[in-house]
């Protein structure tokens, strides 16, 4: 069945969902990692900044290649970036870390910037890193908003992805729902600690470029506000509720037809139990490895704080080592 019970086993000291999702952002220990920098001019005269491991710059090798998509206001120093990095390059991956318009640290040129359902920068950069090195990428990895990006743009490949496989974690399948959720309880926390980051970022980038847009930034609270406000007048769509219709990426999941691994937990704070697809929206091909706890990108098993156990890591690992074994 495409829908498998995951063998995830959370820690016993991190017993609910924020709990989960929330110990990495203050407690996991980040690598030191030496990653050269990649800058991409885009067809619209805008740039996208990649990190790059040093094990295949300036080489033509046959190290499978893996690209990995952040979530919202994501970056490099998100807690999850890092670690798994090091993870697949210590197993001899070459990896490229996007990141989306914005958010490498340096205001992206234009009005315009990043969303739940922009496909053609990925696309341009799938393009672009699958020309230089002459071959498709082995996987292409997204997280949260990433992994929403991820799905809708293979749904929208079909066959024609230039990616062997992908992975997608922590999904906001259904966007509208996502925005209903982060409104309601302690949820509302996170709600506010990300428009704040988006807040900031549109006031430091329409310092040094006119807005099109006559907005008080500061009385967007709420996702839904700030996507009708924001999002959607910037990227062409009609409202928030049409850009959640046009972008949620769970109508896109039929139409994958490569090996993609979904992993997402029940009681994720950023959705519903409802939220993920159903088990008849799945292609066989696509599999949802579901949890009943995890949270948000969370996922933290281990028997003590000291030795924490990062599931997520090992077991993108341990399927990608599958992937590539029934290739070759």
């Amino acid at each position: 069945m495409p829908i498998i019970k995951s063998k995830f086993k959370p820690a016993w000291w991190l017993p609910n969902t924020h709990l989960q999702t929330l110990w990495s952002t203050f407690f996991r220990r980040t690598p030191k990692l030496k990653l050269n920098n990649l800058s991409i001019t885009l067809n619209d005269g805008d740039f996208i900044d990649l990190g790059v491991t040093q094990n295949i710059t300036g080489q033509t090798n046959n190290r499978p290649l893996v690209l990995i998509l952040h979530g919202l206001e994501g970056s490099l120093s998100s807690p999850y970036a890092k670690p798994l990095i090091k993870t697949l390059e210590d197993a001899g991956y070459g990896i490229y870390f996007m990141h989306f318009r914005g958010c490498s640290g340096e205001p992206n040129t234009l009005p315009r910037s990043y969303h739940s359902g922009e496909t053609e920068d990925l696309q341009f950069i799938v393009d672009y890193l699958t020309q230089k090195h002459q071959r498709k990428l082995h996987a292409i990895i997204g997280f949260s908003l990433g992994g929403n990006v991820l799905l809708k743009w293979l749904g929208e490949q079909q066959s024609q992805a230039a990616t062997e496989s992908a992975i997608a974690v922590s999904v906001p399948f259904q966007l509208a729902d996502a925005a209903k959720r982060m409104n309601k309880g302690f949820s509302k926390l996170y709600q506010m600690h990300l428009v704040s980051r988006l807040q900031r970022k549109y006031q430091d980038k329409f310092r040094i470029i006119a807005s099109p847009l006559t907005i008080n930034i500061k009385k967007l609270k709420t996702f839904y506000d700030f996507d009708h406000h924001v999002t959607a007048p910037l990227h062409g769509f009609k409202s928030s509720t049409d850009y959640y219709q046009q972008c949620s990426s769970r109508q896109f999941i039929q139409a994958i037809k490569i090996p993609t691994l979904i992993l997402h937990a029940k009681n994720d704070p950023f959705m519903y139990p409802s939220t993920p697809p159903t088990a008849n929206e799945l292609p066989h091909n696509v599999e949802l490895e579901l949890s009943n706890t995890g949270g948000h990108v969370g996922f933290i098993g281990g028997k003590f704080p000291g030795k924490a156990h990062y599931w997520i890591d090992q077991r993108i690992l341990e399927w990608l080592t599958k992937k590539r074994k029934t290739q070759q």
